[in-house]
């Protein structure tokens, strides 16, 4: 029998009736996630931290071919069991046990749903400049003006009504939202190609920075960037047709998408250089130089790629994930505004000061957190169950993922040991701890954050389960 503190409408497993998503509308939920400030600043960001921009685009293809298999694999379990992401934790981490990985991954999507707000809200200050409102810059010594926290504000409600409207609103929304962005950052590329010779424009030396570049770091930081969607993306797949729709429309709509965007952003990092003197990180700063034809109209591309990156990758998993918490009493929609209440919080432009402190510090530091959790994932699901669940004891006590007191120790342990020695490089990384307090291997294997702690809590997760999951 069905607990009612384990289950809502929104946990239990997909009809066949909602499962409606074809592959083109995967392929268009990922176009419309991946044309963002986020993805522009990714790659902006290692041209300022020493990678040439051949380095840099290839790269980002490299780290997004990796995470698009632990995406893949752990999508085929929406349209096989229909369940959400913190559901398939139960049978790993236990009933219960499985809202500590769900509040772990809700948090992550509350910092970015943050860092995505904020971006917007760049956009939305500099287009009423456009329009002539005159408002003001941060002072010398500020990160941001009241004026650009009241847009943050403005554009943080926005995303209310989509969450309050559910996830058929923002399919609709990518599906419309995908091609229009595609036009616009097209339009950015030629326009600046016009003003810029191609040959000046790629032929800018790399930027030569203490220690030079950093290759692994990088990876692994851009592996992470995605890696919050690697674990929850059964919230959509749940919604797919069949296994093929949600393979060809991710594998369609991520790796290849990702890598031409970036180019946008090494296009605009560099021609922002060369005709105004100045490198920008950010689009909305090069768009202001452009004149207000193209500014206004950039702008509201950046709104609108903001609004359909944020509302999808960053309130649809904590939705879920905050509802796991207390099913009976946190909806879908209560989640969503938990957590944008929590984004909040944060103050992403003191994490966004500096592009090593985003490259580094943010995306490796969560990538690492949440490879462990996907390492875990996928041994129990593939290795373990070999892909089948007992759906009804996912949703009652006392079942085959009660384990002990409803969570699974094992799975804790393996999460521990797979993060903790990570721990020292991120705190060296982060500014914590001074470099030469810490042993140098233990700095080095931050580097490799995502992959170690996937690959560690993985292999101790396997060989402390009894086969077939059982307690």
């Amino acid at each position: 029998m069905t607990d009612p503190s384990l289950s809502n409408h929104d946990l239990i497993p997909t009809t066949v009736a909602q499962r409606t998503w074809r592959w083109q509308d995967f392929a268009a939920l990922w176009v419309g996630m991946v044309v963002c400030v986020p993805t522009y600043t990714m790659a902006s960001s290692m041209l300022d931290q020493g990678f040439s921009w051949q380095q840099a685009v290839g790269l980002v293809l490299l780290a997004n071919l990796i995470v698009l298999v632990p995406m893949i694999l752990i999508g085929r379990v929406g349209p096989k069991h229909g369940i959400p992401f913190p559901v398939l934790a139960r049978a790993s981490f236990g009933v219960k046990g499985a809202s500590l990985p769900a509040v772990l991954r809700g948090l992550v999507a509350c910092g970015w749903f943050s860092i995505n707000c904020y971006f917007g809200a760049l956009a939305l200050h500099s287009f009423l400049n456009v329009l002539g409102l005159g408002l003001a810059a941060p002072a010398p010594g500020e990160t941001i003006s009241s004026s650009q926290l009241a847009c943050f504000i403005a554009f943080w409600a926005l995303h209310i009504v989509f969450i309050w409207k559910g996830t058929e609103s923002i399919r609709l929304l990518e599906v419309i939202a995908a091609p229009l962005m595609i036009g616009a950052s097209i339009a950015l590329v030629v326009a600046l190609v016009m003003l810029v010779p191609s040959a000046q424009l790629f032929g800018l030396p790399a930027k030569d920075v203490p220690g030079g570049s950093k290759f692994w770091a990088a990876l692994t930081g851009l592996v992470g960037f995605w890696a919050t969607l690697a674990l929850n993306i059964p919230d959509f797949t749940r919604f797919a047709r069949t296994q093929r729709d949600q393979t060809v429309g991710q594998a369609l709509g991520l790796p290849v998408p990702m890598a031409l965007f970036s180019m946008v952003g090494v296009i605009g990092f560099s021609a922002s250089a060369i005709l105004y003197g100045k490198a920008e990180l950010f689009p909305d700063a090069l768009l202001a130089k452009m004149g207000p034809v193209a500014a206004g109209l950039g702008l509201l591309v950046i709104l609108l790629a903001n609004l359909t990156t944020n509302v999808a990758a960053n309130l649809v998993s904590p939705s879920y994930d905050f509802s796991q918490l207390a099913p009976s009493k946190i909806s879908f929609r209560m989640g969503g505004l938990i957590a944008a209440v929590i984004g909040l919080l944060f103050m992403p432009w003191k994490l966004l000061a500096t592009s090593g402190g985003y490259l580094f510090t943010w995306l490796g530091g969560y990538g690492t957190l949440l490879g462990a959790i996907a390492g875990i994932l996928l041994t129990d699901y593939y290795l373990i169950r070999r892909t089948e669940l007992n759906s009804a004891d996912l949703y009652r006590r006392g079942g085959a993922y009660e384990y002990s007191g409803g969570w699974n120790g094992r799975a804790l342990l393996a999460l521990a040991l797979g993060v903790l020695p990570c721990l020292p490089g991120y705190l060296v990384v982060s500014g914590v701890l001074d470099k030469a307090s810490v042993a140098p291997a233990l700095v080095t294997l931050f580097d490799f954050g995502w992959f170690f702690s996937l690959a560690v809590s993985g292999t101790v997760y396997y060989f402390s389960m009894p086969r077939g999951g059982s307690r």
